[in-house]
């Protein structure tokens, strides 16, 4: 395992406001590596998804430090953090957020646009070469909406890959498909780390999801209380 450490929390606090003050994440400190296969999970209301806003930048309201790529995210502006998401971050939701008038390859290309690092030609080069790896290279000229909700989340998850991100972080993306679904969502994850060293954190419900992860964070009440190597 590379020790390289691409997303590190510590000490995050969260509270909301309205009308009194309810304390939702407490002292949340961890540590996540290159290629490293995460599992985040804990009953409804534990806190994990309000983790992962934080995680991914999109929520700055806490206490706290968070490092990507260990650079330190607290004091940048709002532009720079979307860069930071743009450039770093891949995500995939529980629901897949395509666009349904633009075809799959056009889908899978639009965070790589909008990056603009690279030229147009090698974006789409990279979509192709992603929708080949995830064996959905046969649905690239059809429309979002012509697809099955499996097929879907595999195009949400191109388009994760598309910018080569740091690490792609997930909200429950087995959480609308049936078991043998989650088995190809959870075997091209499974791939992506041990091939190709994508650092993978996922928040889901799913047991046997996370059972089958490289290591499990548990969450209770807003707090982690264990962090653990699964058993596979």
């Amino acid at each position: 395992m590379n020790n390289q450490i691409v997303l590190q929390a510590q000490h995050i606090n969260k509270s909301f406001r309205d009308p009194v003050t309810l304390p939702i994440l407490k002292d949340i400190s961890l540590t996540i590596n290159k290629g490293e296969f995460v599992s985040v999970t804990g009953k409804s209301g534990c806190g994990k998804s309000t983790l992962l806003y934080i995680l991914s930048t999109m929520d700055t309201d806490y206490e706290g430090e968070l490092f990507i790529d260990q650079e330190q995210m607290r004091g940048k502006t709002e532009r720079q953090l979307a860069h930071v998401r743009n450039a770093r971050i891949g995500f995939v939701f529980q629901f897949h957020y395509l666009i349904h008038e633009f075809t799959v390859l056009e889908n899978v290309m639009l965070p790589g646009l909008k990056l603009g690092a690279v030229p147009h030609e090698e974006i789409r080069q990279r979509a192709l070469e992603h929708l080949q790896t995830l064996d959905i290279h046969s649905l690239a000229g059809k429309k979002a909406n012509q697809l099955s909700g499996g097929e879907k989340q595999r195009v949400a998850i191109a388009r994760a890959l598309i910018n080569t991100p740091s690490i792609i972080l997930c909200d429950e993306p087995t959480g609308n498909l049936d078991k043998a679904n989650s088995k190809i969502v959870f075997d091209i994850f499974k791939h992506l780390t041990s091939e190709h060293h994508q650092t993978l954190l996922v928040i889901t419900h799913d047991q046997e999801f996370a059972n089958n992860t490289q290591r499990i964070i548990e969450m209770v009440d807003g707090r982690i209380v264990s962090g653990f190597t699964a058993k596979n």
